[in-house]
């Protein structure tokens, strides 16, 4: 089956209209710097949150997105992306051990967590800030990257451990794919990058595990957590469901997300890509929209937060993110089968977003919906960053390979 002629994919006014609501997100975005240095946590109006601090992988994730908003030629773009990459290079760093603190509080109080999720976003935002010509980004980029390799990576596994404490010394029990997921984006951006072909195999031994052992497996639903040994821990925070960074169950939005990184790496891969790639991506995501697109009240469709392994809803709250990965991931769905459902779904997931996830009043994404697709404020509070909603802006209008920020830099939108 072909892509049908209407596509929005391919239509000049759905296209121009991607590229004015991208253009709006950076402008909603503009306040997220903090006095201090480092991005802070943004309010609903897009005020910063004064009582929240600053966070590295929110300071990663707007340093990536400006460094892009750079790329596109908007201007105010690149003197926000090297604030947030100045807060990389200074006061998030520990120049004492290596690595990035997690956050710091608004009284000056550092966690010093050393997260594996952080620290691939660090590389996600060296990465674009080296295609995007910012002061510091290439020294950034060479010890995250080292950081990264040396600390997180497991050789022995071809994945990456979770959490260590502020010297290296203690290695937290857990191991996740959330923090996996994200060293896979990043991986593929330093490849582009650096021209280090090592780290898009890295990244393809990562996403080996979720194609072709865990999901396929578990009926097309990842497992998120595990031990030290890498043995499934499936009731993880059944008490505490909604966690914002690890749910018990099934997370719908990770499904979708991990099927448009699979054919990131297929793209990226060309010749020497795996055959299984394509059909894990169509089976990733055809499994979460199934368990997770729900009419939780009449009327009222959205895309549930979690299942539980028999595919039933448990946290039933709608977050922004897994809209705009549906977005994403439809889109390189119909790119890369021609499959005109995909381009059919991609118009819907839009038309869903652009009912209950704009906010006309103040700007950008809603960051949670209830069941009824009112707003509220549970599990996400105010608006943190722009990072998912403007990625999905892009994804439409780029190919699946090379990152964005390369795509971007070699003139590849809209070709």
């Amino acid at each position: 089956m072909t892509s049908p002629a209407h596509s929005w994919l391919r239509t000049p006014t759905h296209l121009d209209w991607l590229d004015e609501h991208a253009r709006s997100l950076l402008a909603f975005g503009t306040g997220f710097v903090s006095p201090d240095g480092g991005a802070g946590w943004l309010e609903d109006d897009g005020s910063l949150d004064a009582e929240r601090g600053v966070f590295t992988w929110i300071t990663c994730r707007m340093a990536h997105v400006y460094g892009l908003g750079a790329l596109l030629g908007v201007p105010g773009s690149r003197p926000l992306a090297q604030a947030a990459l100045d807060a990389l290079r200074g006061r998030l760093h520990d120049d004492v051990n290596g690595g990035w603190y997690a956050s710091i509080a608004a009284d000056g109080t550092v966690d010093t967590t050393k997260s594996g999720y952080a620290h691939a976003f660090v590389v996600l935002a060296a990465s674009t800030g080296v295609v995007a010509d910012l002061e510091g980004a290439q020294e950034l980029l060479d010890d995250a990257l080292e950081v990264l390799d040396t600390r997180f990576f497991d050789a022995e596994t071809g994945l990456h451990v979770d959490e260590w404490d502020e010297s290296w010394s203690v290695l937290d029990p857990y191991r996740g794919v959330n923090g996996n997921m994200h060293a896979v984006e990043a991986l593929l951006a330093a490849a582009d990058v650096t021209g280090d072909a090592r780290w898009r195999e890295r990244a393809l031994g990562i996403a080996r595990y979720v194609g072709v052992e865990w999901a396929p497996s578990n009926d097309w639903r990842i497992p998120e957590h595990f031990d030290e040994a890498w043995v499934p821990q499936p009731d993880l925070n059944e008490s505490t469901p909604d966690d914002p960074f690890k749910p018990y169950g099934a997370t719908v939005g990770h499904g979708i997300e991990w099927a448009r990184l699979l054919l990131n790496l297929w793209a990226g891969l060309g010749e020497d890509a795996p055959d299984w790639l394509v059909p894990a991506a169509r089976e990733l995501y055809d499994r979460a929209v199934t368990d997770g697109w729900r009419e939780s009240t009449p009327g009222a469709h959205g895309f549930v937060y979690t299942t539980g392994w028999d595919g039933e809803p448990v946290v039933e709250t709608r977050m922004h993110w897994v809209a705009a990965e549906a977005v994403g991931a439809a889109a390189s769905l119909a790119k890369a089968t021609g499959d005109a459902r995909y381009d059919d779904e991609y118009a819907r997931w839009w038309d869903h977003v652009a009912a209950v996830f704009l906010d006309g009043e103040h700007g950008s994404w809603h960051h949670e919906l209830d069941a009824s697709n009112t707003p509220t404020a549970k599990v996400w509070p105010g608006k943190p960053d722009i990072y998912h909603a403007f990625q999905a802006t892009l994804f439409p209008q780029l190919p699946l390979a090379p990152s964005l920020s390369v795509a971007l830099r070699d003139g590849l939108l809209r070709s």
